[in-house]
């Protein structure tokens, strides 16, 4: 999701900058993220919080945007630290020339930081390893500009806000206070501080410590709106999946999954509106990602509920009850609500990000959200989700499946297209959002309106998946909406295929025109295995997919590198998102080619082991012969929902694994597992209970099934 302006292509002439603009997007790559959804925190390498994107947030504002210790003139030499899960990291580093009588350091700060909902603690705790006593003064330095994220993201510079003193300045002041517009921030040490000054926002601390000794101050911070959260936390002992553990022969990939299961935990959040409709508990979903997209998306969000149902139905279930409450009931021009779609995001207020461009509060300038909602009550069905449950959405589907009729009857040639009516939202409107990302391949703008290839391969889907809970459940139109399906297929088929020197392929759109937009993107990926192609069609892009023009050895790009316009480090030109390839993974299994998976997944793999496994939204696309490991795209979210869940996607990819709860059946046929083989993941789960998977280095496959479950073959 790309809410950033990008400049669109012009015949003027290239000029040369005579300075550098400050209101660029702040860079992350460096950035050490903990998380504990809806708060998290930024900061350098070495802890401190003193620039650039750095902060500690709640709820899309900016709690404080500087926080760094000091110890006089004594120099801090950084020796280690980090994350220590998702919403923990620790900072290590040497008070230089401290106490120090031999060429050993010998007074050391460690900084350790944790996050919870609204809250940060910091906790400085001093050691004397020497044979002297030391003295020293440590202080403190907190400031904010209670920015809210366009700001940040937008790289616009923010003046600080004043702070006041908590208790009296001065010597016994316990800490600090900022509030505007009704956001309060408040600072207080433990113990209260030897010097508070609060105009300049330092705590001060006079120390003295014997050989041998210790000290330790800690800071806790809050954060709160007046009206409350827009979506709280959820609760911490309510995680509505099984936890997996998986021990394979690749500890690259166990280290992958626990990862990525501890950020999907702390990315969860809950639908305050769900209180009032439930008295068994909320509903849960995970926020897009962090820092740019802490928030409900309806894209992302089914994407990461759809990749983790072999952990469980529960998330889905609260994805997609979260967004029907939401789901589009009237024609509102200013937000781009039609009847019967899915949201694109929501946020506390407007986002004005340039005088052109801002996004209101809810925002329903996407294409893709609402096949995709129908496609995962599809799919969470066939996992085990209740029947009653899937039955009181079922109107929710009715409804989504004809905003899909109505969309595609008002397009002259049937398929599903979008564009911006506002003059002020999204340009593009499928996942690829930027304002370059849909281009034909000598680098020109498609023309909106624009039909993409991979929305009507979800739209297939949803219609497919549509009909067969609508006859599931009696109720009428089934066999219309496998009619529709199968007619969209036969459009599909004539107008998007085009063809080049390795062969036919199908345009990543087409324009307002009808043309065809002719660029080769990862886009192929997202229309294997939704039964929009036949098989000839499905071999020619596993081939496509396994080129190298695509494969970069780390995953997919985007764009081939063939294509005018190719950028390594373009948000939709040439980078690489692990979702993509997950998704391009999973859909050559399920057309059958496992073999074209298996070096994608491995890729992957082999990714997230450069990014310590956190992999993030996206990552630059130079490919394996650039290095061993990807290059960061420097401003991506991470962690990211749908990147975190890619690892249990690719998981079932590897292991062949699907579900039909309502036929009772488990499928379990290793795809290209072996390559970690020996495997045992235990923890998965389907028709609510707990499922296990043994894969032995010689091949043989023993599964513990939930009763009541045939365990079947492909």
């Amino acid at each position: 999701m790309d809410t950033t302006v990008k400049a669109q292509d012009t015949n003027e002439p290239v000029t040369t900058p005579t300075s550098v603009a400050t209101d660029l997007q702040p860079f992350l790559h460096d950035a050490v993220v903990t998380l504990y959804a809806p708060s998290f925190v930024i900061s350098r390498p070495d802890g401190q919080l003193k620039g650039g994107a750095d902060g500690f947030y709640h709820g899309d504002g900016r709690a404080l945007s500087h926080l760094t210790v000091t110890v006089g003139s004594i120099a801090l030499a950084p020796v280690g630290g980090g994350l220590r899960g998702a919403d923990r990291a620790d900072f290590r580093a040497i008070l230089r020339g401290l106490g120090e009588v031999t060429p050993d350091p010998a007074v050391a700060l460690n900084r350790r930081r944790t996050v919870a909902s609204g809250r940060l603690e910091e906790s400085f705790e001093v050691t004397n390893a020497g044979t002297q006593r030391v003295g020293f003064r440590l202080t403190v330095t907190a400031g904010t500009d209670l920015a809210p994220m366009e700001r940040v993201k937008s790289g616009h510079v923010l003046d600080p806000v004043p702070g006041r003193a908590e208790g009296a300045e001065g010597a016994g002041g316990s800490g600090l206070v900022w509030s505007r517009d009704g956001f309060a921030v408040r600072l207080v040490g433990e113990p209260a501080p030897d010097a508070l000054d609060a105009p300049e926002g330092r705590l001060s601390y006079d120390v003295e410590l014997d050989p041998g000794a210790s000290w330790t101050a800690t800071l806790r911070c809050t954060a709160a709106y007046a009206d409350g959260d827009q979506f709280p936390a959820a609760p911490a002992d309510a995680v509505p999946w099984r936890s997996p553990t998986l021990r394979s022969a690749d500890r690259r990939f166990d280290q992958w999954l626990d990862q990525s299961v501890a950020d999907a935990d702390r990315l969860r959040l809950m639908d305050p509106r769900s209180a009032e409709a439930r008295t068994d508990g909320v509903d849960q979903f995970l926020a897009a990602g962090a820092p740019w997209f802490l928030t409900l998306f309806g894209r992302d969000s089914l994407w990461a509920a759809r990749m983790l149902l072999p952990l469980g139905t529960e998330l889905a279930a609260g994805t997609l009850r979260t967004l029907a409450r939401r789901q589009g009931a009237v024609a509102d021009p200013a937000t781009e609500e039609q009847p019967g779609k899915i949201l694109h995001e929501v946020r506390r207020g407007t986002q004005n990000f340039t005088d052109t461009f801002a996004v209101p509060p809810v925002y329903y300038g996407t294409v893709d959200a609402t096949p995709l909602w129908i496609t995962l009550l599809h799919d969470a069905w066939r996992w085990g989700l209740a029947p009653e449950q899937v039955e009181h959405l079922l109107p929710h589907t009715e409804s989504a499946l004809a905003w899909i009729r109505d969309q595609a009857a008002a397009a002259d040639d049937g398929f599903l297209r979008y564009v911006d009516r506002t003059g002020r939202g999204l340009a593009n409107q499928g996942w690829k959002d930027s304002g370059d990302a849909i281009r034909h391949r000598d680098g020109r703008l498609a023309d909106p309106p624009i039909a993409l290839c991979e929305v009507q391969a979800y739209a297939y889907e949803a219609a497919r998946g549509g009909a067969a809970l609508l006859r599931a459940f009696g109720r009428p139109g089934a066999d219309a909406w496998e009619e529709w399906a199968e007619g969209l297929a036969t459009r599909f088929r004539k107008r998007f295929w085009v063809e080049d020197a390795q062969g036919p392929y199908p345009a990543v759109a087409l324009d307002r025109d009808g043309r065809p937009v002719d660029s080769v993107t990862s886009g192929f990926g997202h229309l294997l295995g939704t039964g929009l192609l036949n098989q000839e069609e499905s071999a020619a892009l596993a081939a496509r997919l396994t080129g190298p023009d695509l494969d970069a050895g780390h995953g997919l790009r985007t764009l081939s590198s063939d294509s005018v316009g190719f950028n390594p480090y373009g948000y939709h030109i040439g980078s690489i998102w692990p979702h993509d390839t997950a998704i391009a993974v999973h859909g050559l299994v399920r057309a059958g080619f496992p073999d074209a998976a298996a070096p994608l997944a491995a890729g992957l793999l082999t990714a997230s082991a450069g990014f310590a496994g956190r992999l993030p939204e996206l990552f630059a696309g130079h490919g394996a012969g650039a290095g061993p490991h990807p290059a960061p795209y420097p401003a991506s979210c991470r962690p990211q929902a749908w990147a975190a869940a890619s690892s249990v996607l690719v998981l079932r990819s590897a292991l062949g694994l699907d579900a039909d709860v309502p036929g009772c059946t488990v499928t379990v046929a290793p795809a290209f597992a072996g390559a970690y083989a020996p495997l045992t993941v235990t923890g998965l789960q389907v028709g609510g209970a707990q499922l296990d998977i043994t894969l032995a280095a010689d091949g043989a496959v023993d599964v513990t099934a939930p009763e009541g479950l045939t365990v079947v073959p492909a």
